[in-house]
């Protein structure tokens, strides 16, 4: 993983998250604004998911499990896909609030797949 890339991701994914748990405790339903900013963060996890297996070929291995950080990823790229489905869905403040609960998710994610790559010895 490359650490630049990596913070970039989890401060918009954390802003993402706050954003969207502010409106939603505000009251406001899913809008272009929280579902856009998942879908931000949908594009930047594609992009790491490229990352990931150019890194390995380019001479930047995973130190810890390798199956352990493609099943964080996997799961990574699949919340806010379900996170939008639910907003597209339900309509309500609610499903703001999930946007945002997945938004920090992520960033927690994120942290962990960046100790993986990085921190753990195999």
């Amino acid at each position: 993983m490359i650490e630049w890339y990596t913070t970039l991701q989890i401060v918009v994914t954390c802003a993402a998250g706050l954003f969207c748990l502010i409106a939603g405790f505000a009251g406001r339903r899913p809008s272009d604004l929280t579902v856009g900013s998942l879908a931000l963060v949908e594009l930047l996890l594609l992009i790491q998911v490229v990352i990931a297996i150019v890194a390995p070929l380019a001479g930047n291995p995973p130190t810890g499990d390798l199956l352990e950080y493609w099943v964080y990823l996997i799961a990574a790229v699949l919340l806010p896909i379900g996170g939008v489905l639910w907003a597209l869905l339900e309509r309500s403040r609610w499903s703001t609030v999930i946007l945002g609960v997945v938004g920090l998710s992520l960033g927690v994610m994120l942290w962990r797949m960046q100790m993986i790559w990085t921190v753990q010895v195999a």
